[in-house]
């Protein structure tokens, strides 16, 4: 039996943890909570929200917030989490004030995305409107003769 577990924790831009000393791995999936420790069978689930906890040889604690992933564990000794996005804490205080800041600068990222997409669409309803008001001239803007052409 393996004495500890090689912890991964990868998003498609970085490795959030690359732990080679690690002596059990909490999580939870659709089913509830579990844990992993070394020897344990080759295994593969889904994770939903969650946070991951672990435990070094030496008794430090780790934390990291994952909002689902992929949880594998292979060879009794190799775990492997491969989510979208993590939030790594070094205590449950730590990582839920963390959590906390990235998920407003999130909204206000998203609240930005949508006003400029508003911005967007009443631009290209004014500029409609204006090609199609009435009383303009048939002649298209680029065509020979609107004093528009291209060139």
């Amino acid at each position: 039996m393996p004495d500890a577990l090689h912890l991964t924790v990868t998003t498609p831009s970085k490795v959030l943890v690359d732990a080679a000393n690690v002596v059990s791995v909490r999580a939870e999936d659709q089913s509830g909570s579990f844990g992993i420790l070394p020897g344990h069978t080759d295994f593969l689930t889904v994770l939903t929200p969650c946070v991951l906890h672990w435990a070094t040889d030496d008794g430090a604690a780790s934390f990291c917030s994952v909002r689902g992933g992929v949880f594998t564990v292979s060879d009794g000794r190799t775990v492997g989490v491969a989510c979208r996005d993590g939030v790594l804490g070094d205590s449950l205080e730590d990582l839920e004030a963390k959590v906390r800041a990235a998920r407003a600068q999130q909204l206000e990222a998203e609240r930005q995305a949508r006003v400029r997409e508003v911005r967007a669409h009443a631009f290209a309803a004014r500029q409609l409107v204006r090609y199609l008001r009435p009383g303009r001239s048939a002649v298209s803007p680029l065509e020979p003769g609107s004093g528009r052409e291209q060139g």
